[in-house]
């Protein structure tokens, strides 16, 4: 595994692989790594002949600077867990290596996507997002990028970054990977009780709820319903429950069964956001 932390250098190790005509895969991370992320190497493995995963914590993407300061930093285990795992490459840059001193200022048209849901709630959050995952698709060139669904949002946005962009990138899509009783892995998980993540499977309750009555009942008894289940654990806070299409996340209040759909939530437990999502059709 070669670990390199300037530009210059990894500019220099990937330009060679790509001379010799390797396709390259791109995982962005900010560390505080779990068998979600794992996942998302085992998929570039298979469809790229080199990965690179870069491990860095992004300040222009928090809104506020005390959850920037608790972002866990365990980067020994996280090395050895993509040794473990092959990953090929680790880029992990400082803040001063990835953001000049006098940073033009940066703002990229993400249409409705950057004022709904978490663009509403974290403003200026998809602003940071994008401008630290285009200026590492500018320096891998990537073939591909690997994204968890657990972030829908977040795709849909790099996806609409990369139309404007123009750019030769592919993002692979990997399902959600969840712990067997279904809380969806996060690095944010590291930041709750035994007893907290334990509330915290109300959130896949109420998903697959409306799942399994999505082709039966209205998206606003949906909601509520799936709200009553996590409402019904104590210590619980629901900030949003959604059910949108899921190719713009416009909020639908009856149902297309010819387009596909999404429900989204966000909970808050023991002071730690928790966001959470589930394919419907």
């Amino acid at each position: 595994m070669n670990t390199f932390k300037t530009k210059k250098d990894l500019q220099s190790y990937l330009g060679k692989q790509r001379e010799d005509g390797l396709r390259i895969a791109l995982i962005p991370t900010m560390g505080a790594l779990h068998s979600g992320h794992l996942s998302l190497l085992d998929r570039a493995t298979q469809i790229a002949d080199i990965v690179v995963c870069s491990i860095f914590v992004n300040p222009t993407q928090f809104n506020d600077p005390k959850d920037l300061e608790k972002y866990p930093r365990p980067i020994e285990n996280d090395l050895q867990l993509l040794k473990q795992a092959g990953c090929d490459v680790v880029f992990m840059p400082t803040v001063e290596e990835m953001y000049l001193q006098n940073e033009p200022a940066w703002n990229i048209d993400l249409g409705d996507l950057d004022s709904v849901w978490e663009g509403q709630k974290r403003p200026g959050h998809f602003q940071g997002v994008t401008q630290i995952v285009y200026k590492l698709f500018t320096l891998v060139k990537p073939d591909v990028a690997c994204f968890g669904q657990k972030d829908f949002q977040q795709i849909m946005v790099i996806k609409r970054m990369i139309e404007i962009k123009d750019l030769p990138i592919t993002v692979e899509i990997c399902p959600t990977i969840r712990s067997k009783e279904g809380l969806a892995l996060s690095s944010r998980n590291m930041r709750l009780s035994e007893q907290g993540k334990n509330k915290a499977l109300a959130l896949f309750r109420a998903l697959s709820y409306i799942k399994t009555h999505f082709t039966t009942h209205p998206p606003a008894v949906l909601k509520e319903n799936a709200a009553d289940i996590i409402t019904r654990e104590t210590g619980l806070e629901i900030e949003y429950i959604a059910i949108c299409e899921s190719r713009n996340l416009k909020e639908t209040q009856t149902i297309d069964f010819n387009v596909s759909h999404v429900a989204m939530l966000v909970v808050w437990i023991e002071g730690v956001r928790l966001i959470d999502n589930i394919i419907l059709n």
